[in-house]
Parts: structure tokens; sequence; C-alpha cells
């Protein structure tokens, strides 16, 4: 996966860096607000679709805050994936996101680099996925986006909904 992450907590970028590229995913970080939109403008001019599979935001950072960060991502992509990685008391956050009018998700800092991990790569999902008797491995193996996953996810409760009786 290619993931774009804006923090202004250098010690933190390099710890999120690591561990993501470990897991064999391309990381661009950026220490503020402006330059993670800049870096994402760049790579829209190359990658015409989704140039990211997420992009990760501090709250508070330095030239644009995250949810403003977030805004013009959000204007140039309304399908982009963006999870908010703060400090911040998560009730203001959402009160804060519910402008954005877009699925966003969050990690309430502090949190593990395994809660990161799992969150990119949709860890939760696929464990109620395979809850629901899917093979999950084969939907992996499909390469599927996060919107694809939790999309499958949703229909396939839908229909589980459907049969109960």
């Amino acid at each position: 996966m290619k993931i774009l992450i804006a923090d202004d907590e250098p010690d933190l970028l390099s710890q999120y860096r690591t561990i993501l590229e470990d897991r064999d995913h391309q990381i661009i970080t950026t220490l503020d607000g402006e330059s993670c939109v800049l870096e994402y403008s760049k790579a829209m001019t190359q990658n015409h679709e989704n140039p990211f599979d997420a992009v990760v935001l501090d709250y508070s950072m330095p030239k644009l805050n995250g949810l403003q960060t977030a805004k013009e991502i959000l204007g140039l992509n309304p399908s982009q994936r963006i999870i908010f990685a703060s400090a911040y008391v998560q009730e203001t956050l959402v009160d804060s996101i519910k402008n954005l009018k877009q699925i966003v998700e969050l990690l309430q800092k502090p949190f593990s680099l395994q809660a990161l991990v799992d969150t990119i790569e949709d860890k939760n999902i696929y464990e109620e996925l395979a809850k629901l008797n899917v093979n999950v491995q084969n939907l992996m193996d499909l390469n599927p986006t996060h919107a694809q996953i939790r999309d499958y996810l949703e229909a396939l409760r839908k229909i589980q909904k459907a049969k109960t009786f």
C-alpha cells in the first residue's frame, strides 16, 4: 500500500515509517498540513485516480491543521481514505470531522504501532468477514481497496439481516 502521513513530531513519523515499511508499504511523510497537500497534489498529477491507499493525519499541525488538510485532500479526491491519528479528545474530533461530510477513521493517541498497522491493513474488517464465513485469503489476494472491502462487509451484513427470521 502507498501511504501519506502528516505529523509534526519527527520521532513519531520515524516510528510510523519503520513499522509500515517493514510490512512492505510505501511511505511518504510530511511535517505539516501544507506540505501534505503539496505531496498529495504532486502524486495526483502522476496517478489520476487514488494516489494513496490511505492518508494519516495528525489533527494539530503547523500551517494547516489536520481538518483543513483533510478538506483540501477531499476537495481533490472525495474518495480518499483519511485516518486521523490524534491526541485530541475523540468527541472534539468527531464534532469537527462531521463538517467533512465524509467517512474518516480515528486513532486516539497514544496508540500502539500495531494499532496503526491493523487500521491501515483493515484487520477488524477482515476479522468480521471471516466470522461471516468469507474466505479472507482469497479476498486479500484480489488486493481490494479499503472502500471495496468495507462495502462488501456492509452488503454481507444486509444479506445476513435479511435472512434472520
